[in-house]
């Protein structure tokens, strides 16, 4: 609305004189900024040699429950003389780092897996792109083989004696395999319940599975079960 002589009653906030306005918030507003750049060099970028750093633990995903068309192997190897070499959690926590990195790299789907001290099982699940699983094995037990040995301050070690992988081919032998290796701690009395040792994948198994599925997969008779696993 505009007076008789046109007018606005509102002056504009140019036009507003407010003495000491400015000197009252300018150093605050400077105080907030952050200080001015003396030059515009960058810092020197640091190269980090991450070749002999471990491999992270890459956990599976949830688990599939189901045959793939590209391969689903029982795998199970031991020891030279079954010794015990594996003797120690640090030990134990290094052949799970590198059995779920490495299948991770190679394109294996853990579904289930033991470590044991002196042998150990999985099942993995092949996916299009997957490596040979001879070719994943052989990696596997070369870089647990030199780390372990490394561990134990010797040289020229066999390691592994042998290892076998068994192609899964029927729903049910695999879902009984399955139960098979999640409860093997409590097979060789490790312990009273599988999801109590660390170096397996039972407690992974019950966390990311749903409950039916859980309920399922542990209602299978395994008795008649056969797999190498005189340890």
């Amino acid at each position: 609305m505009l007076p008789l002589s046109g007018r606005p009653l509102v002056r504009p906030l140019k036009d507003l004189a407010f003495p000491g306005l400015e000197a009252c918030y300018k150093p605050a507003m400077q105080a907030d900024l952050p200080p001015r750049p003396t030059s515009f060099s960058l810092s020197p970028v640091v190269n980090k040699d991450v070749s002999h750093e471990p491999l992270p633990k890459d956990w599976p995903h949830a688990p599939v429950h189901r045959l793939s068309e590209h391969g689903t192997y029982l795998v199970t190897a031991g020891t030279l003389h079954k010794e015990r070499l594996l003797n120690s959690p640090v030990k134990l926590d290094l052949m799970e780092r590198l059995l779920l990195s490495l299948s991770h790299r190679h394109h294996w789907h853990p579904e289930a897996w033991a470590v044991m001290s002196n042998h150990y099982h999985f099942v993995a699940l092949g996916a299009p792109d997957s490596t040979p699983m001879q070719e994943f094995l052989r990696e596997f037990h070369s870089r647990s083989a030199i780390e372990l040995t490394q561990l134990d301050g010797v040289e020229d070690r066999k390691v592994w004696w042998n290892f076998r992988d068994t192609r899964l081919t029927h729903q049910y032998s695999y879902l009984a395999r399955l139960k098979y290796v999640h409860q093997n701690p409590v097979k060789h009395g490790l312990v009273a319940m599988a999801n109590q040792y660390r170096w397996c994948s039972a407690a992974w198994f019950e966390r990311m599975a749903s409950a039916a599925q859980v309920k399922t997969i542990y209602s299978f008779k395994i008795d008649r079960v056969i797999v190498e696993d005189d340890f």
